[in-house]
């Protein structure tokens, strides 16, 4: 069979991923087998392929690839999110394209409109992911509006009501100006922006005073009804009782005094609009203050503020001022930096807004969930984020759940025309609450995250909550908890503590065991990706460029947990040269001409250096899989990868492939005996598994080639690597001094350019007369022998490893000066390493401190030292 010359990803990726889907190798139904499953945090319906969602899935797949050819039941399910505001606004967006106003359209119109949206454009981030090599089991495909997992967010919105932990009631929420909805506090991001103080002066009723005070807001003067100082402070005392005036406005309002206002900050008086600022809302409730709501919910100025009606609220900002100061009313204006509230979803800027809205009671439901992470039932990987979970859910506030959209699940709240609410699931029922027919239903949605909080449960059992723990279907009970998670530490709070707490109400268990989080993937000078900046790459170019393996590897490679990824392109190319150099060490085994058993009428013997070299990466290969095994376990991925990539690249491509690879004889290469053929087979068969959950594509690929196999013997689901039972450490330190040496060796045909061809004679100064790998460093060092003697070799070029002398006789080939001065700067380090090492020694309080094993290394340092200053002392005195 022809093998190509050139590993072609785009072949491999096409011809794979449809085998596996055929052979439904992704797929999993309870048996008796223990389960490993993991539920995809579900991309929105509105998304397509980023960065973010490549390194998220990757590790993923890794998990359940591995989890799959260790033995277990792997279920990957797959879905998307509703993702109600970014949803609506490209709908909202599409039909004015088309020259519809979103107002002229009934609900149902609109969701009609949104429905055929998502049907057409809905799947795609999953099809891209098919494209990485994400093993999802897609016959249990889910959607966060699918009726029946809509049915349950009715049915937990109705059972917490129930229960008294939902209410519904005028609050300051923060309000999206753009989305034209309310958004929770975590749902804000807080940006720093440069900013304009102004100092405005407000007169003082009856009087040619004033009053100054500071604000970055100026557009809200026209919603004050206060100006508020300390009651401590000497500066205002004698304007108890005083009433001021509002510019623009010409409103008298009070002067109160409250201790709220901390009078060493700007100038210690503090204008009160109720109707935008939380703390100033809580004023106003205290001292029974009216309330000017003077944006409306676009962001443009209210007609109730009086002035500058319908002006947008930015553009009336900058009037405001020139206004003021042509009036003389403003002191001065400061340029600042400050941090103002973007709304996550649109980036429009936050308005604190008084509306009338649903809210989850967080304080007590949030205790189980803070004490599933506290006592370590559910893991966070890494544990830095423990804290900041902590703080969250110890400081958490109600969660503000309605939103003003059409899109998403209804709020099953309904009113009469007495004022009277109920909350039902149906019309009907709701009608036999009310009694009477008309009614009406809140126009509201639920927020998004209110139906993802619930998705490791209905994905499995949509009638959960109905039904209860003890009658849930049977993939609920074996697939529930889930085993790991692997999320943004962005959404920690969002979802990840949400889903802990509706676990825990809903079936007295944690959702998951392990919270994997990534970092964000940022660009090489780090700054975060994204469309605007221009510095984020589309990953099915990059697939397309690199292949799927090669940037599965790339990213991963530089991915430690909870830790930024600094993305370079480099990385993938990187990824693409080692499933290259994976296809070259394939084409060069499968081009081994295999010995029968006779060699030219003679008895075909296993070459000595075949038989170490095999007996070596036998144990090499236990000794790595173990510490590649304990990566996994710690969710060190990174770590996982690369200890993987050293194994391959490094122990099996560079040193046992050319420690057992045929001489040439006349310009031919001879036969491989079939022992050492077989046993290198295995090996890369036991490095393709290892290899699988980083690189599916090419290790399925060169697993078929490899030999005939059965329709079902595939790599996917091979069994994992196993440890040798007994592994021989002191083999392994043997052989690192033998790659030194040969190491060594090719350095110094390199200095003094002598041909790789020319055989060389390579003499310890030892009392033995053979070691095990002699046969090795003859083969890779290209020996014409490999001797011992007692005695130092005169005039050879000497070095050490460790505390052993050698010596490479040269004749003609020792330049005496060079060689002088090579040892004497050789001297000169060894010198100074030992000054540093005994220095540490000499120190009473690191020995007193230190572990005895820590002080035995240093001990152990100081020895080999000593010797190689003696060795290289006496090699220079040779010398002259």
């Amino acid at each position: 069979m022809e093998i190509e010359k050139v590993y072609n990803p785009t072949k491999a990726e096409q011809t794979w991923y449809q085998y596996w889907l055929d052979k439904q190798f992704f797929k999993s139904t309870p048996d008796n087998r223990t389960p490993y499953t993991i539920v995809i945090p579900p991309p929105n319906v509105t998304g397509v392929l980023h960065m973010g969602h490549m390194l998220n899935n990757t590790i993923q797949d890794v998990l359940i690839r591995r989890a799959r050819m260790l033995g277990y039941n792997a279920c990957w399910v797959p879905g998307t999110d509703h993702a109600s505001i970014a949803t609506e606004a490209k709908v909202v967006a599409l039909l004015k394209e088309k020259g519809i106003d979103k107002k002229s359209l009934s609900r149902e119109e609109f969701l009609k409109h949104a429905w055929d949206w998502k049907e057409k454009y809905g799947g795609i981030i999953l099809e891209q992911l098919k494209k990485l090599g994400a093993s999802c089991d897609w016959d249990r495909t889910r959607f966060t509006m699918e009726n029946d997992l809509s049915e349950a967010v009715i049915d937990v919105f109705i059972d917490l009501y129930n229960k008294g932990q939902i209410y519904r009631g005028v609050r300051m929420v923060n309000w999206d100006p753009q989305g034209l909805t309310a958004v929770s506090d975590e749902e804000v991001l807080h940006k720093e922006a440069n900013s304009k103080l102004v100092y405005v002066k407000y007169q003082i009723e009856n009087s040619n005073d004033f009053i100054t005070i500071a604000t970055t807001r100026p557009e809200t003067i026209m919603g004050d009804t206060a100006v508020c100082v300390n009651p401590n402070d000497e500066r205002y005392k004698h304007l108890k009782g005083k009433n001021v005036i509002v510019p623009v406005v010409n409103r008298v309002v009070p002067l109160i005094f409250d201790e709220y206002v901390d009078a060493t900050f700007g100038t210690g008086a503090l204008k009160v609009t109720p109707a935008h600022d939380i703390n100033d809302f809580n004023l106003g409730q205290k001292h029974k203050l009216q309330t000017i709501d003077a944006l409306n919910p676009n962001g443009t100025i209210s007609e109730a503020a009086g002035a500058y009606i319908g002006m947008d609220r930015f553009a009336c900002r900058k009037q405001i001022i020139i206004d003021l100061t042509e009036q003389g009313l403003v002191e001065k204006v400061e340029e600042i930096k400050n941090k103002v509230g973007y709304s996550e979803r649109t980036n429009s800027v936050i308005e604190p807004r008084l509306s009338m809205q649903w809210f989850l009671k967080m304080d007590k439901v949030s205790k189980p969930a803070l004490e599933a992470v506290l006592s370590g039932d559910v893991k966070l990987i890494p544990e830095k984020f423990i804290n900041t979970y902590k703080h969250w859910m110890e400081n958490v506030h109600d969660w503000c759940i309605s939103r003003q959209l059409w899109w998403g699940q209804r709020i099953p709240a309904w009113y009469d025309n007495q004022g009277n609410t109920v909350v039902a699931k149906t019309r009907s029922e709701a009608e036999v609450l009310l009694k009477t027919k008309d009614i009406k239903q809140d126009e509201d949605v639920l927020d998004t995250w209110f139906s993802s909080w619930l998705w490791p449960l209905t994905v499995f059992d949509p009638k959960i909550i109905q039904n209860g723990w003890d009658k849930a279907n049977a993939d609920l009970k074996y697939y529930y908890p889930t085993n790991d998670l692997v999320t943004a530490p962005e959404i920690l709070f969002f979802w990840v503590a949400r889903m802990i707490i509706a676990g825990k109400e809903y079936t007295g268990q944690k959702p998951f065991t392990n919270v994997y989080l990534t970092g964000i993937v940022r660009d090489k000078l780090g700054r975060k990706m994204s469309k605007s900046l221009g510095n984020s790459p589309d990953p099915l170019d990059l697939i397309a460029k690199y292949g799927a393996d090669g940037v599965r590897v790339g990213m991963l490679l530089c991915s430690p947990a909870g830790n930024d990824l600094m993305f370079d392109e480099s990385y993938c190319e990187q990824g693409r040269n080692f499933a290259n150099k994976v296809w070259n060490a394939f084409r060069l085994i499968k081009g081994f001409e295999v010995e029968n058993g006779t060699l030219s009428g003679a008895e075909n013997k296993q070459p000595e250096s075949s038989k170490v070299a095999i007996t070596w990466f036998e144990n090499r290969l236990s000794e790595q899989l173990e510490i590649i095994n304990e990566h996994y376990s710690k969710y060190r991925m990174s770590d996982a990868l690369m200890t993987t990539y050293k194994l391959v690249w490094d122990d099996f491509c560079a040193w046992y492939l050319e420690a057992i690879k045929p001489e040439f004889v006349d310009g031919k290469a001879q036969p491989i005996d079939k022992a050492t053929y077989d046993a290198t087979i295995d090996f890369l068969e036991s490095l393709l598994k290892l290899m699988h959950p980083w690189m599916p594509f090419i290790t399925e690929e060169i697993w078929h080639l490899l030999k005939t196999r059965d329709e079902k013997d595939c790599v996917i689901i091979a069994e994992w690597t196993k440890i040798k039972s007994s592994l021989d450490k002191t083999l392994l330190d043997k052989f690192e001094i033998a790659k030194e040496l040969v190491t060594t060796v090719r350095n110094v045909r390199a200095q003094k350019q002598l041909s790789p061809k020319e055989k060389l004679v390579v003499i310890e100064k030892s009392n033995v007369d053979k070691s095990y790998f002699d046969s090795v460093i003859i083969k890779l060092a290209n020996l014409s022998a490999f001797n011992y003697s007692n005695e130092k070799v005169d005039g050879a070029f000497a070095f050490q490893i460790k505390t052993t002398e050698f010596f490479i006789p040269l004749a003609n080939n020792i330049n005496k000066e060079e060689e002088i001065a090579r040892l004497t700067k050789e001297l000169e380090y060894n010198q100074g390493f030992l000054q540093s090492v005994q220095k540490k020694l000499a120190n009473e309080k690191f020995v007193a401190n230190a572990k005895p094993e820590v002080i035995a290394i240093e001990r152990k340092k100081e020895s080999d030292a000593l010797s190689k200053i003696n060795a290289i002392s006496e090699a220079l005195k040779q010398m002259n």
